[in-house]
């Protein structure tokens, strides 16, 4: 009977620690979609995709939405860890893809929520922006309280970290810039121009504002360490939560 009922904790655990997890990353992705409508840059992350997505129905490529772009990009992160990790690659990251997936597929479904905000003054690109990056950041720092595997955007950072003996602030940084790159050398390849509506000032902003946001978030929600371990059961939901969040 005891065993069971660990198996049980155990299986309950794994599906709120993922409940949260998929939170996060709407979280995420809302502030995503907000720096892609704000016409001030998007995010780093989401700026070759963006490209792409904008180039698909006028030349040779796939006609994809953001979201989709950026599961392939995500797949591609993923292949490129086991290349460089080789026997070092830990099987269970292969759940990447999955969050990888559910990533891009929550981009478009922001994307599609916030159709309808115009941002046609200089003062709602701004708000748009800053609300954006500051979403993303509180959703990217409860993604990592949330403790399941890396993104895979980060997951490639790791790796090159790893294996080139270097900082992670170090290759994140880098990484991140060769996405930038990647995606103005996009821009021009398919409309023979820098687009700043896409890698724009904004973007910059977001490279620097959203890791900032990360950091002051982080200090202030240890909170969520007691959700994280909250178990759901059918007599507990939400009073119970809340007990277990408020008790001394």
């Amino acid at each position: 009977m005891i065993y069971q009922q660990t198996r049980k904790q155990r299986i309950l655990s794994f599906i709120w620690q993922h409940f949260l997890l998929l939170l996060s990353l709407n979280l995420m992705t809302l502030g995503v979609a907000l720096c892609v409508r704000s016409n001030l840059g998007s995010s780093v992350i989401s700026s070759l995709p963006y490209v792409l997505s904008l180039a698909g129905p006028v030349s040779f490529i796939p006609a994809w939405t953001i979201g989709t772009y950026t599961i392939l990009m995500n797949f591609i992160f993923v292949i490129c860890q086991i290349l460089i990790l080789r026997n070092r690659f830990e099987l269970v990251q292969l759940f990447q893809l999955v969050i990888g997936f559910v990533f891009g597929w929550l981009i478009d479904f922001n994307m599609w929520l916030t159709d309808f905000l115009l941002c046609n003054t200089l003062i709602m690109q701004i708000l748009t922006q800053l609300a954006g990056c500051t979403i993303m950041g509180i959703g990217i720092a409860f993604e990592i309280k949330c403790g399941s595997v890396t993104m895979p955007g980060e997951g490639i950072s790791i790796a090159t970290s790893q294996v080139c003996n270097l900082p992670f602030p170090k290759v994140k940084i880098i990484i991140d810039t060769t996405l930038v790159i990647l995606a103005v050398t996009a821009c021009y390849l398919f409309f023979g121009k820098w687009i700043w509506s896409v890698v724009g000032v904004g973007t910059l902003f977001a490279m620097v504002y959203v890791g900032l946001v990360v950091k002051y978030t982080t200090l202030h929600i240890k909170w969520f360490d007691r959700v994280l371990t909250y178990i759901p059961g059918f007599r507990r939901y939400l009073f119970g939560l809340i007990r277990f969040i408020t008790k001394n």
